[in-house]
């Protein structure tokens, strides 16, 4: 597999991950079927969001990818009124990725950052490696610091 952009900045931190490559399936996106793909529980794998508040501007939330974002939960973590997702159209323009490949590492900007509170709980998570077909396998509190990110419940009640 080739580098992502992503990759090389962790090489570059010196910071040890793996990468778990999967079929991608055009039709199903979803980030619980790439759980599947890769054999890995979705508790442990997040999905990367991106979103605009009213004040902040656009911020990046990362939740479990069986778990809905609760946005006024979501808004009240990052100190802002309200927050909407930004339009898939806006994706790649904002952060140099697409849908089903948009990874917290390696931005066109560095944005604010904000993980679920239950990245924490795991020895290990997977965020998209940048790329569909690619995930980044790699401890948690690592992500979270080298992302310069903070730790927030985010989601909903299951």
């Amino acid at each position: 597999m080739q580098k992502t952009n992503a990759m090389r900045m962790l090489d570059k931190a010196k910071l040890s991950y793996s990468v778990q490559e999967y079929e991608v399936d055009e039709n199903d996106l979803s980030g619980v079927h790439v759980a599947a793909q890769i054999g890995q529980d979705p508790e442990t794998v997040f999905k990367t969001l991106v979103a605009r508040g009213e004040k902040r501007g656009v911020v990046v939330l990362c939740i479990p990818v069986g778990k809905e974002i609760d946005l006024k939960k979501a808004a009240r973590a990052i100190g802002d009124k309200k927050i909407e997702m930004v339009h898939v159209k806006e994706l790649l323009g904002l952060t140099g990725y697409i849908r089903g490949g948009c990874s917290p590492i390696g931005m066109k900007k560095k944005y604010p950052t904000w993980f679920h509170i239950t990245a924490a709980d795991h020895e290990r998570i997977a965020v998209s490696a940048g790329v569909r077909g690619a995930q980044i396998i790699i401890d948690p509190s690592v992500l979270i610091e080298f992302t310069e990110a903070e730790v927030a419940d985010l989601c909903g009640e299951d």
